[in-house]
Order: C-alpha cells, then sequence, then structure tokens
C-alpha cells in the first residue's frame, strides 16, 4: 500500500471555488470541497509541501481576496480516488423543478422535474454549492422562450445546460479556464445541448456578441466588480444580469458599482451567507 499527503485548506472568507482554482495550479492529485474546508491530495513523488500551497493562498490575501488562512498537512495511506471522488457527488434537488445528478447516480424523474446530468470533474459548478443554487432558482424566473444567454466563468456549464432546459435559446458559455472548458463541452453533450450551447475558453473582453437578454457571472467579487463595464456593453436595454459569488459583506460595494453603471437592483436573494443579486441594465 502507497501513501499520499492530504492537505487541510480553511481560510476566511471560505471562497471554494477561487481557492480551488488556484490550487489546481500546483501538482495535485485531487480536490475535495467540503462544508468548511477543502481537502487536497498529492503523491509524494510531486514533492508539494504545505509552504507550496500557503504561497498560492497568500497571492488571495495580497489581492484582498481572503483575510487568513490556514494549511495542514498529513500522509495518509492510498486510496482509490475514482471511488472517493464519486462518493462525494451525489444527485441534488436544486429546486422542485431543477435535480442535477453525476452520470454514476441513478434517479427516478418526477412529472414536471428537468433532470440536468452533470459530471464536475475538476470544475466548478456541481449545484451543490449555494452560489450555484441561487443563479439556478433564478433561471426558473427569468429565463423566457428565445432569451439569449451569456455565461462567464462557465465552469462545468451547469448554468448554460439549465437555461437551455428551461427554454432558453442559445447560451455561450465562455471560461478562462482549461478544464472548465473541456468540462463545459463534455456536458452539454450529455445533455444533448451541444448545438445550442457555445463552449468557449476565454473572458468576457473576448466575446465579441452583444444584445444579450441575461448575462450570468457567478464569480468573486474583484472579478464582478472589475468586468462590470464588459457586462453592460455585451448585454442589450431591459436585459438582466445575474451576479453571485458573493457574500453579504459584497453586497453594498456591488450595488454602488453597478448602479453607477446605470444597473437597477430589481431582486437580491441569500442562502445561508450567500446572495445573489438581478440587476436590469435600464440604459
Amino acid at each position: 500500500m502507497g501513501f499520499y499527503k492530504e492537505f487541510i485548506i480553511t481560510a476566511e472568507p471560505f471562497i471554494p471555488e477561487i481557492i480551488s482554482s488556484l490550487l489546481w495550479e500546483l501538482d495535485l492529485s485531487g480536490i475535495d470541497e467540503e462544508v468548511n474546508c477543502i481537502k487536497a491530495y498529492s503523491l509524494p513523488e510531486a514533492g508539494l509541501t504545505d509552504k507550496n500551497i500557503s504561497d498560492q493562498l497568500q497571492k488571495l490575501v495580497e489581492q484582498k481576496m481572503i483575510f487568513n488562512f490556514n494549511v495542514e498537512e498529513y500522509i495518509l495511506e492510498d486510496k482509490n480516488w475514482n471511488e472517493e471522488w464519486e462518493k462525494s457527488i451525489n444527485v441534488i434537488e436544486v429546486s422542485e423543478k431543477l435535480i442535477i445528478k453525476p452520470t454514476f447516480r441513478e434517479y427516478k424523474q418526477k412529472p414536471g422535474q428537468i433532470v440536468i446530468t452533470i459530471d464536475p470533474k475538476m470544475s466548478f459548478g456541481t449545484g451543490e454549492h449555494q452560489t450555484t443554487k441561487l443563479v439556478l432558482r433564478l433561471l426558473e424566473k427569468y429565463v423566457k422562450p428565445e432569451t439569449k444567454i451569456l455565461d462567464v466563468g462557465s465552469g462545468t456549464a451547469v448554468l448554460s445546460i439549465a437555461a437551455l432546459k428551461l427554454g432558453a435559446a442559445s447560451a455561450l458559455a465562455i471560461d478562462n479556464d482549461d478544464w472548465c472548458f473541456a468540462n463545459g463541452k463534455e456536458n452539454c453533450s450529455l445533455n444533448n445541448v451541444s448545438s445550442k450551447i457555445d463552449v468557449r475558453l476565454g473572458e468576457i473582453k473576448d466575446v465579441l456578441e452583444k444584445d444579450f437578454d441575461i448575462i450570468l457571472a457567478n464569480i468573486q467579487k474583484n472579478i464582478l466588480i472589475k468586468i462590470a463595464g464588459s457586462i453592460k456593453e455585451k448585454l442589450k436595454k431591459n436585459g438582466i444580469v445575474i451576479l453571485s459569488g458573493l457574500l453579504f459583506t459584497d453586497e453594498e460595494e456591488i450595488i454602488n458599482v453597478y448602479s453607477g453603471l446605470c444597473f437597477k437592483l430589481i431582486e437580491s436573494n441569500s442562502l445561508d451567507e450567500w446572495i445573489a443579486l438581478v440587476f436590469e441594465k435600464v440604459e
């Protein structure tokens, strides 16, 4: 039996999607997102230490994305990574209507339900995190026939897929991570919506199209502030933007920034300490 290293990472605030994406730059064998921590795994031959992880997390402190963090390192007996990963992914009932399941879980669909198949691999967006649930529930309300969607920081493409299943005409899902690009394409294929979702590798500045009816951005606060002007440019008049990846403490600053760009706040929803904001572009 071999051995592997386990790193248990906590941070304040705890933003698993941001922390995980940074950690994947290291030579890791796997990552598990727990309720209040992240567990990262590495083989001994990779030479990864708690200092390597701390150096990465310090970047988030310097960018004022987190205030502090802690890393604990352990050496454990080896495990079956695929088996452990599959154990952590379950069927998620986002609402009475929207259900998310991986390919390896069975679910008996009820009348009127929409079942979305997502195998997340290394991409954020299993549907389990509060921020993803908030956006999915809002999509049920705001997606109409012929809606044209732009999904920024799309991860697994779960939001785009849900929008199509709810009746949207098309979606452009864009992410600057290679793993997300590949996984987004796989999940679109699993759900038979590849013909209506354009999955791209890049950032919102790379999108030439405009006049989207709805723009989705489930990303960290600093990025939402940075791309606010681009969101306004790509959104049609009276179109809406749904922002998430936000904590209660981020609300005032986001509202001030977007209100200053002629966005009108029309709805705010919360789940635990997380929020999602809906703005309309008024001019």
